[in-house]
């Protein structure tokens, strides 16, 4: 029979403070592994704060830029006419267009293809930041673009991939 041993008070908080601490610090670690993100946006525009706090409880650091003129930006970057948004963002040497699920922005910086970016053109309903209640989410692409062309890089059903 094995014995047991009574745990003090002390010792159960101590044991609950390294846990909670191991947790932070992984925590920490994933959201610094992610380079900041600038995002620029009009600043009447309440759909790019609902993607910015998508992108946010994902773990990214961001940096919002208010602007009327994110369309200068837009072109100066490269971003097609046909894939324009609402948002711009940077991250990693990379433009992200639109509505960009967080997770596809993730893959992004860590299968580092080649293109200038991502995009989600228009405005999907359901994508991060566009989920309308009662409506049921659309089916949408992402779009990786860039010198080479345009090809979808992923497919996504509201905020999941399909």
């Amino acid at each position: 029979m094995g014995s047991t041993l009574p745990i003090s008070r002390r010792a159960l908080l101590a044991g609950f403070a390294a846990s909670s601490l191991i947790v932070t610090s992984r925590a920490s670690l994933a959201t610094e592994t992610l380079p900041k993100m600038v995002v620029t946006k009009d600043p009447n525009c309440g759909c790019c704060t609902g993607w910015v706090k998508h992108v946010q409880a994902a773990g990214f650091n961001v940096e919002v830029v208010e602007s009327a003129e994110v369309n200068r930006l837009k072109a100066r970057l490269g971003v097609p006419e046909a894939l324009a948004s609402c948002h711009t963002a940077e991250i990693g040497g990379y433009v992200i267009e639109g509505h960009v699920p967080p997770a596809a922005i993730k893959r992004l910086l860590a299968e580092k293809p080649d293109g200038k970016g991502l995009a989600v053109p228009g405005m999907p309903v359901g994508s991060p930041g566009m989920e309308v209640e009662g409506m049921e989410p659309d089916t949408y692409e992402v779009v990786l673009f860039g010198p080479s062309g345009q090809r979808t890089y992923a497919r996504y059903i509201g905020g999941r991939e399909a």
